[in-house]
């Protein structure tokens, strides 16, 4: 079973207790199939994200499905401390058909290389695909870095190498791309490049963000959303623009142009 925007971030004391001092306000943005804004407060997600950062805390791993096993050493949170540094962690609170409430988490990207980890919500592709798609490409980047580390930096073959790896890991990107499917609470799918709304291309780890990957699987699964709230777990990133236990917006860049599509047909 499975388990924003803010205006500023506020930090969040590990309690639960301190969750109404803290604040993302909504996620929102502009669908372009219906030429609308759409948005979503937090609502008690607020008080669920407060509790699962607390938890998280006190256990020590994300794999929380299997509380009463032995930790994976490759779920633990000591994976957020080192050079991986931290990354966020959302709650999305819903109705289901039947008028039960219930929670939803999701982890941004993926979690010391695992897409899909039990009781968190999946991304947004199959994940077999992903690996098929991704596992050759890859390999062959990594060479032509390799390659290009024994060079002298005047090399006229390590620029041409570079040109080499720079093109393979766009068309990678673009392949990528590809494989997602976002679905909206009127039952439209729609790819990432459809769904898209900003200038030049999109960043990576467009669609991997936890609000995406939240109301995707509420909307697959006819779940209406109630609020959903945002976090970062860890070290601080390298921009330090993220810290331990402070709620944060979607991110601007990669979040609020596909938000919009992602929140149409929600009914208040």
């Amino acid at each position: 079973m499975p388990p924003s925007l803010c205006r500023h971030s506020v930090a969040m004391p590990s309690a639960a207790s301190s969750a109404a001092r803290s604040a993302p306000e909504e996620c929102a943005g502009f669908c372009r199939r219906c030429g609308r804004h759409h948005g979503l407060g937090q609502a008690d997600s607020i008080r669920h994200a407060a509790q699962l950062l607390a938890r998280l805390e006190k256990e020590g791993r994300i794999d929380l499905a299997s509380a009463d096993h032995a930790a994976d050493p490759e779920l633990v949170l000591d994976h957020l401390s080192g050079p991986a540094r931290g990354q966020m962690f959302g709650v999305l609170t819903y109705e289901d058909r039947d008028g039960s409430t219930g929670v939803l988490r999701a982890f941004s990207g993926q979690y010391n290389g695992r897409w899909q980890v039990a009781g968190w919500v999946p991304p947004l592709f199959d994940v077999g695909q992903w690996h098929q798609v991704n596992q050759p490409q890859e390999a062959r980047i990594k060479e032509l870095g390799r390659h290009i580390a024994r060079l002298a930096e005047d090399a006229p073959q390590r620029h041409h190498l570079l040109a080499e790896r720079r093109l393979l890991s766009q068309q990678l990107m673009k392949r990528l791309h590809g494989l997602y499917r976002l679905t909206n609470f009127r039952g439209q799918t729609s790819t990432l490049a459809e769904a898209f709304i900003g200038p030049g291309g999109m960043p990576t780890g467009t669609g991997d963000c936890c609000a995406p990957k939240l109301l995707n699987y509420a909307a697959r699964h006819e779940l209406r959303p109630l609020g959903i709230s945002e976090f970062f777990l860890g070290r601080e990133n390298r921009s330090q623009t993220r810290r331990h236990g402070v709620f944060y917006p979607s991110c601007t860049a990669k979040c609020r142009p596909i938000l919009g599509f992602l929140l149409c047909g929600l009914k208040p």
